[in-house]
């Protein structure tokens, strides 16, 4: 057993640099898929960056009437909290409100007059409810619609951003979508490439396998050198992929860090340096082997 082995892995790095060109052109084909494959993977990496900004800066307002007392507005508070779809949820009282709105238009006299000239603050206490997912809105939405909270708020902003959460919730929908048929896409065009590739390869030592046969070698011996070779395809483009990699994160970063302030890509990349190059190695030699084994069983019927 361990001489089939040693000869099936001397006989596919044999054909490996036997087929020199060949196998140069294969590696530089699945390069090229694996630099789209982990590409993808920060494509998702920014998008869901993207997303969650803007679920960040999407929220449901609640203002209450200027009569209820602010330990009712906790306990609603206290409630929204204890709700599976809310993130977080943040109390604004009216003094804080007005703090807000002073240093807002501090530059426009007219207001801050008016402002001064009231004996009363006309501003109403609030409270921010954002949810863990955009969908959840709705059952908040809801929730506060309630008969008990009725004589208590004076009115919910659901209906104001309505529009805007259900644009984010489709966006997020397309992106997630969007990125899977991508991947998938993406992916099925590598294994075709790569596939016909190697394809040629197997074809180049069509006579080698018919002596072989013809001398009552087994399948798994004939097919053992084109999966190492595969392996070798894999791991030497999973090397070399992640190499042309780091300049292209140095150079994008700052313009996504300049689009997108929430995603560090390229802190991103070098905490993950090592997990996105075992998924590339991962994906490069299931390649390699994927296509090796394909092609010769369909095409040499082995």
């Amino acid at each position: 057993m361990l001489v089939k082995i040693s000869r099936i892995i001397r006989y596919g790095f044999s054909n490996f640099f036997r087929n020199g060109w060949l196998s140069f052109s294969t590696i530089s084909i699945m390069i090229l898929a694996l630099v789209v494959f982990e590409g993808l993977i920060l494509f998702n990496v920014m998008a869901k960056g993207a997303v969650s900004a803007l679920q960040d800066k999407i929220d449901v307002s609640v203002y209450f009437k200027s009569n209820v007392a602010e330990d009712s507005i906790l306990n609603i508070k206290r409630s929204l909290e204890g709700l599976v779809e809310v993130k977080s949820v943040q109390y604004v009282s009216r003094d804080e409100a007005l703090v807000e709105f002073k240093k807002l238009h501090a530059n426009e006299e007219v207001i801050t007059q008016t402002l001064d000239q009231l004996e009363e603050n006309p501003l109403l206490a609030s409270i921010n409810v954002k949810a863990n997912d955009p969908r959840h809105y709705d059952a908040i939405a809801e929730y506060l619609d309630k008969p008990v909270f009725k004589n208590l708020i004076d009115k919910v902003t659901y209906a104001q951003n309505h529009v805007v959460i259900d644009r984010l919730v489709s966006l997020v929908d397309t992106v997630k979508n969007g990125g899977a048929l991508l991947t998938v896409f993406l992916s099925f065009l590598a294994v075709m490439i790569t596939f016909n590739t190697i394809r040629l390869a197997i074809f180049s030592n069509s006579e080698q396998i018919s002596v072989m046969r013809l001398v009552g070698a087994s399948n798994n011996f004939i097919r053992g050198p084109y999966i190492i070779e595969g392996i070798i395809y894999g791991v030497i483009a999973g090397i070399f992929g992640l190499l042309i990699f780091i300049p292209i994160i140095n150079f994008i970063s700052p313009y996504v860090s300049n689009f997108i302030p929430e995603v560090n890509l390229k802190l991103y990349f070098n905490e993950n340096v090592f997990s996105l190059f075992f998924y590339q190695l991962l994906f490069g030699v299931g390649l390699g082997i994927l296509s090796s084994v394909v092609a010769i069983r369909r095409y040499l019927h082995v």
